[in-house]
């Protein structure tokens, strides 16, 4: 299968400093999703794209490989996700060789299994897909949504549902942060992960946590022990 992994992982992190290499449970964070590419026996290369010399050294120990530095226009607080990974996929075509399949994988998804990244492959190609990306549902139902009003009162944002059963409302999801396949020739096409022709890989919520902040991540790690024999 002529397939690669990108793993996005800059150095700036400002909530928690040097998250992507920040010891998770004993082990840097960046290596448990090297670990799972590497378990699914999926792709051809393991490529990180990162800023760090100091990343870049702890994912080549973990079996991963640094072709290329990434810009540092690619590594500020502003870049996207689309732009990191059309760069990587470019030097790649460049000066490797032309991949059919590519997935972008976040070095902050410990709980990620390989079987989602076999689901997510085979859904792509059967039904020729743009891209298959990690999604899970929201715990309650978002048209019951509240905000605070400008007087610091609560108020619905969709008030037209307020006497809708939970049962009768759509079911909404949310992208899991896990991981993002794409047809390679659709995706330089398109230039962005999210397009009409996107399909989802369910990941129940006990397996999903953003990690963003020192509370994040000790939800994490519970839910990594927790979640260990899944």
């Amino acid at each position: 299968m002529n397939t690669v992994a990108i793993i996005t992982a800059r150095e700036g992190s400002k909530r928690i400093p040097k998250k992507n290499i920040k010891l998770f449970l004993g082990k840097p964070l960046i290596t448990y999703s090297i670990q799972v590419v590497l378990e699914s026996g999926l792709f051809e290369r393991i490529v990180v794209s990162t800023d760090s010399d100091e990343i870049a050294s702890v994912a080549k120990e973990y079996g991963a490989e640094i072709p290329f530095k990434r810009p540092t226009e690619l590594a500020d607080d502003y870049t996207g996700t689309d732009e990191v990974f059309i760069h990587a996929l470019r030097w790649l075509h460049e000066n490797d060789k032309i991949y059919n399949y590519a997935c972008c994988i976040y070095p902050t998804a410990p709980m990620l299994k390989a079987k989602y990244l076999k689901n997510g492959l085979e859904s792509l190609i059967k039904n020729k897909a743009a891209s298959a990306f990690s999604v899970t549902t929201y715990p309650y139902p978002i048209f019951r949504s509240l905000k605070l009003n400008k007087q610091g009162r609560l108020e619905m944002i969709w008030p037209e549902y307020h006497k809708t059963r939970s049962q009768d409302l759509p079911e909404a999801f949310h992208d899991a942060g896990q991981f993002y396949w794409v047809d390679v020739e659709k995706y330089f096409s398109e230039k962005r992960i999210y397009s009409k022709d996107s399909i989802p890989v369910f990941i129940p919520r006990y397996l999903v946590q953003d990690i963003d902040t020192p509370e994040d991540w000790e939800m994490a790690e519970k839910l990594y022990q927790i979640n260990q024999h899944e």
